[in-house]
C-alpha cells in the first residue's frame, strides 16, 4: 500500500503536513463547536477528538513513506 501511495506521488513531508494540519483543525473544530453549538463542551470536545484522532494516522505514514523514499 505505501508503495502505491508513493507512485501516486504522495510523499512523506504531505503526509507530516496533513498531520500538522489535523491539530489545527482538531483545535478550531473544537473551538468553532463551543462557541456555535448549544450542546456545550462535550459536544465540542467530542468533535476536536475526532479530528485529533487523524494526526497519528498521517504521522505513520509519513514515516513509512519516508522509510519508502530512502529504500529507493
Amino acid at each position: 500500500m505505501i508503495s502505491k501511495l508513493s507512485e501516486a506521488g504522495l510523499t512523506s513531508d504531505m503526509a507530516y503536513a496533513a498531520g500538522f494540519a489535523s491539530i489545527g483543525l482538531s483545535a478550531l473544530a473544537w473551538l468553532v463547536s463551543k462557541k456555535t453549538e448549544k450542546a456545550g463542551t462535550d459536544r465540542a470536545d467530542r468533535w476536536g477528538l475526532f479530528v485529533g484522532e487523524w494526526a497519528p494516522t498521517f504521522f505513520a505514514l509519513g514515516v513509512a513513506l519516508r522509510l519508502e523514499e530512502s529504500s529507493v
